[in-house]
């Protein structure tokens, strides 16, 4: 898990017990902002960026993925970049260029979430600044990117979370406009599940269903569970024997197990 202070990546045995924690350095201390709605510019981001006093440490630690290998990937929103660590917790690959932020192939702005392929294939959506998708091989090379600011199809107001199926579908939480939207493998847009909420966090199943935040839905958008109380959280995690994890803003996160 990630945690926004001194040793930003924590690791947890499933009962809670901890094992290691790590990361000192390797996030920014900027924080996302929400821009007011009385100084919003059509067809830009309602996002910014604050770094200094205004700032804090760790600030940027935003997402945490675990590939099929049992890497651990980790997302510096504010940083512009995405890490790729070995089990070992050493960086091997990092995708954007630290600290400095772009809107092109080599470049992120405000990235928020990253997901990978059944071919491995890394997904990452730029989502604060940028409202786009961006593909690469497993080995870090840009393949393409899909996504522009708007309410359409296919468009985005923040996409913040995304998850793929089996199949290389790819599910995106676009938290602002309430909705799921789904593409196939190369961004075209496929459906949209709408009147979700504003659901941040997203992870897939052993069985190819999504939580949607305290909602389990089927690949179609059903809805055939949801946990007591049905917590948001900021992030959704899954375990292979159906365990769910959700983590809260507010420095908690919280364990269902499956009955």
């Amino acid at each position: 898990m990630l945690h926004r202070g001194a040793h930003p990546i924590i690791e947890f045995e499933s009962s809670g017990k901890f094992v290691r924690s790590w990361g000192d350095g390797m996030f920014s201390e900027g924080k996302v902002a929400a821009i007011p709605e009385a100084h919003w510019t059509a067809g830009k981001s309602h996002y910014s960026a604050v770094y200094g006093p205004a700032g804090c440490a760790s600030c940027g630690a935003h997402s945490v993925r675990l590939d099929p290998r049992g890497n651990i990937w980790v997302v510096d929103a504010p940083g512009h970049v995405v890490y790729k660590l070995g089990p070992d917790g050493k960086e091997t690959m990092r995708l954007g260029t630290r600290n400095v932020s772009g809107t092109d192939t080599s470049h992120f702005n405000l990235p928020t979430d990253v997901a990978f392929g059944p071919s491995g294939d890394i997904y990452v959506t730029d989502g604060y600044g940028s409202a786009r998708v961006v593909r690469y091989s497993p080995d870090g090379k840009y393949v393409l990117q899909w996504g522009t600011r708007g309410k359409g199809a296919g468009e985005f107001g923040l996409p913040h979370n995304l998850v793929i199926d089996r199949q290389g579908r790819v599910y995106v939480t676009d938290r602002d406009n309430q909705r799921i939207e789904v593409f196939d493998a190369n961004g075209k847009f496929l459906s949209q599940w709408t009147g979700t909420g504003g659901i941040s966090g997203l992870a897939i199943t052993k069985d190819q269903r999504i939580w949607t935040g305290g909602v389990l839905r089927q690949l179609d958008g059903t809805i055939v569970g949801k946990l007591p109380g049905n917590p948001g959280g900021h992030g959704v995690a899954v375990t292979d024997a159906g365990d769910v994890y959700i983590a809260q803003l507010t420095g908690v996160v919280q364990k269902f197990v499956e009955q």
